[in-house]
């Protein structure tokens, strides 16, 4: 990762090249922001320009044996922290038995969160944790000299995730760090990093990405048109992970729309008989499914009431469903907001308790019928 390949985030990039040519290196950073803003890609772009012994004015070389060691992530004076699950019958499992995986899908993937981490590993229902015998690991190796570069540069990616007693010890090694050692922590949630870490490492807030910047990578990349890129751009909130996904699940999104369209109108018509074929369709999905679309359904209904007010900076819809709402909106209103909400809720409750679906969404189907008068 060179600082070119990071998606905008100019300002940031010009802060911490500037900060490298004055000399200026702290021993801690905490690099904060939501999945897909980019504070992996930054952190790594850090450390190779760092370890560069041929910096450029914008970026490291990609030429000297450090940056060529890069490319593979195996440069010997970087090391990798990061939430992982025990393996199968061992007890004292540690970043390093991940550490090929972490250095394969890192370079697959440079933008990604937990999740497929997780599953990239085979994690199963296993929670991703940085285990508390992970600190002797890092002491052991930061106490050590660097072997090829001025600094030696750790990169904890999720501290929020470290145990509490990794964490403490954590705390005594940022308070007297090991000489030229550079902490890089990536963190999603810094509230939940603790307070006596978060006060020794120099905050580096990452923004959400530039929506033009997102709007031109989705038309480059994708080959999505202008005007449905810069949608994409306003509903990812920021986000490349946000944007990637909204184009993946566009044809379950369009089901999702015309299945609420469908029932929206039955509904008002107080249509008994297509009511009850379309629970018959509702039931024939998946669970996760049928989920999806109560909290879809949630979500649009959210965005109809806000539709009303006629500011599309709060609004996030996407062409279709602008299309629908210009109408539908006016029957979302401060009498039935919060009802139709509730009812939205309950029903998605029901089916995680494995209540009938045909019922839920019978049952449903009639309320809104009712609320749609209001």
């Amino acid at each position: 990762m060179f600082f070119k390949d990071i998606i905008g985030q100019k300002e940031i990039q010009h802060r911490l090249i500037q900060s490298v040519k004055e000399g200026f290196v702290p021993h801690a950073r905490l690099i904060s922001g939501r999945e897909g803003f980019g504070t992996l890609p930054v952190a790594l772009a850090y450390a190779r320009y760092l370890h560069c012994t041929d910096r450029k004015e914008t970026d490291a070389c990609g030429i000297c044996p450090s940056c060529q060691k890069f490319n593979k992530l195996s440069h010997p004076d970087l090391h990798f922290v990061f939430p992982i699950v025990n393996k199968k019958g061992k007890t004292n499992t540690v970043c390093d038995d991940f550490l090929p995986k972490w250095r394969e899908f890192v370079l697959k993937n440079s933008y990604f969160n937990l999740s497929s981490w997780l599953e990239y590993i085979s994690a199963e229902n296993s929670q991703g944790t940085i285990y508390a015998r992970e600190a002797d690991e890092i002491m052991r190796k930061l106490n050590l000299k660097a072997y090829e570069s001025t600094y030696k540069i750790m990169i904890i990616w999720l501290p929020e995730k470290m145990h509490e007693a990794a964490a403490n010890k954590l705390l005594k090694l940022l308070e007297e760090p090991p000489e030229n050692t550079v902490f890089l922590l990536i963190s999603e949630e810094p509230d939940k990093v603790i307070g006596t870490i978060q006060s020794r490492a120099q905050s580096l807030p990452v923004s959400p990405i530039n929506k033009k910047d997102l709007t031109d990578l989705m038309m480059e990349k994708y080959n999505v048109q202008a005007e449905e890129a810069a949608i994409i751009a306003h509903l990812s909130n920021g986000s490349y992970l946000n944007a990637v996904r909204i184009i993946d699940t566009a044809d379950e999104t369009d089901y999702y729309l015309n299945l609420f369209i469908t029932i929206m109108r039955n509904s008002w018509k107080r249509d008994i008989k297509n009511i009850k074929a379309k629970s018959e369709e509702f039931s024939s999905l998946g669970r996760d499914k049928q989920k999806g679309f109560l909290a879809y359904a949630q979500r649009l209904m959210r965005e109809n009431f806000l539709y009303r007010l006629q500011i599309p900076e709060i609004n996030y819809m996407n062409h279709k469903e602008a299309e629908f709402s210009k109408n539908f909106s006016t029957y979302v209103n401060e009498r039935n907001v919060v009802d139709f909400m509730d009812e939205l809720a309950l029903a998605e409750r029901h089916i995680e308790q494995n209540v009938n679906p045909r019922m839920v969404f019978f049952d449903l189907s009639v309320k809104i019928a009712v609320l749609l008068k209001k």
